[in-house]
This record gives C-alpha cells, sequence and structure tokens, in this order.
C-alpha cells in the first residue's frame, strides 16, 4: 500500500493575492493539472448570468435565504461585495474533506480569517506576492479590460491587501508563473503528507509490526 491508498482527510487551501499578483490564473492552472483538489462553490444574492449553471458556478439563493443561512451558522465564511453577499456554505466542504477531496479557495484576507476562525487544522492558506509594484501596476494595466482610474484604485487597495502577507502559512512571489505553479503543489504535496491528516495510517502501520 502506498501513500496514496491510506485514507486522508481533505484539506481546504486558500489563494490570496492583491488583485493583478496572480491567484486567479495559478488557481485555474491548479485545477487542471491536480485532479484532486476542487474549486469552491460559494452561494451568493446575484443574479445568474448568461452561461452560468446553478451548483457548478455558484449557488444562487435570495436574500432572505442567505441571511437565514447567517443566522443558523450555515457559511464558513460570507461578505457583501457592490451589494451582494457571497459565502461559503459549510456542509458542502466539511463532507468533501471527511471524503478526503481538498477544496481550494480564491478569497481574500477577511475570508481567510473567517476560515481560521472556524476550521483552523483543515487550512493550508499562502498568499501571492507580485515581484514589485511596478510589475504589479504593468500586469493589471496589460489586462486593457480597466480603466486608468479602475487600475489606480486596485494599486490604491493592493497596498491594504499585501499588508497581511503575514497572516498567511505561506507566501510566493509570483516573478514566473510556471515556478510559483510548482511551488503551490510542493505545499499541497507535504501538506497532503501530515500525519495528522493521514487519518488512516494508524491501521496502516499497525499491520507493519
Amino acid at each position: 500500500m502506498s501513500n496514496e491508498e491510506v485514507k486522508r482527510r481533505g484539506l481546504m487551501l486558500v489563494l490570496s493575492s492583491p488583485s493583478g499578483a496572480g491567484k486567479t490564473t495559478l488557481s485555474k492552472k491548479l485545477l487542471e493539472v491536480d485532479r484532486k483538489i476542487t474549486l469552491s462553490v460559494s452561494a451568493t444574492t446575484r443574479a445568474m448570468r448568461p452561461g452560468e449553471e446553478h451548483g457548478r458556478d455558484y449557488h444562487f439563493i435570495n436574500h432572505d435565504e442567505f441571511a437565514a443561512w447567517v443566522a443558523d451558522g450555515k457559511f464558513l465564511e460570507h461578505a457583501t461585495v457592490f451589494s451582494h453577499r457571497y459565502g461559503t456554505p459549510a456542509h458542502l466542504v466539511t463532507s468533501a474533506l471527511s471524503a478526503g477531496r481538498d477544496v481550494l479557495f480564491d478569497i481574500d484576507w477577511q475570508g481567510t480569517q473567517q476560515l481560521k476562525e472556524k476550521m483552523r487544522d483543515d487550512l493550508v492558506s499562502i498568499f501571492i506576492l507580485p515581484p514589485s509594484h511596478a510589475e504589479l501596476e504593468r500586469r493589471l494595466k496589460a489586462r486593457a479590460s480597466d480603466s486608468d482610474e479602475v487600475v489606480a484604485g486596485r494599486m490604491a487597495k493592493a497596498a491594504d491587501e499585501i499588508s497581511h502577507w503575514p497572516e498567511y502559512d505561506y507566501i510566493i512571489v509570483n516573478t514566473d508563473l510556471d515556478k510559483a505553479l510548482f511551488d503551490i503543489q510542493a505545499i499541497l504535496n507535504a501538506e497532503r503528507l501530515k500525519r495528522a491528516r493521514q487519518i488512516g495510517i494508524s491501521e496502516f502501520a499497525a499491520r507493519l509490526v
């Protein structure tokens, strides 16, 4: 039997970064190369957009339902963004972890703090930093979809977001996308092998003595 076959509890992998530092791109690439991790699907009060599917992109619920879920403690974390509410349903994550599946979160430092308060032992957090202030600005401008005013606003917000890097378990400077992805995979593989997460290791080891 290999480590792959020992029963394991899943983990929650958080990637955070200021806008433009690469967390969304790295999240997508990680999901493409690692079939053992899935993206957390949030609940939201915003309207479904063309091409979206309930349960795949988001769990679409109304404001009253969302408020009831908050009151009942059914979210691991939740926030309001531009008048719409977003939250991570607790039961979906806990069931995945119990089944040995890892869950990826593309969230900010505030959401990470909420997850840490509720499920610290299951959480692995990584903060992605840009190589420089100038490079972050260049990447934001290279998108060509945001106005100079929007870019300036994102740069101003980035300073506050970056100040929270000490709250994370791991820090990666995204100078090269492939190297950053390799580093994330290395962290993920090491965390999967932690003794506390290999819940079937005692039974396996007992058969060896």
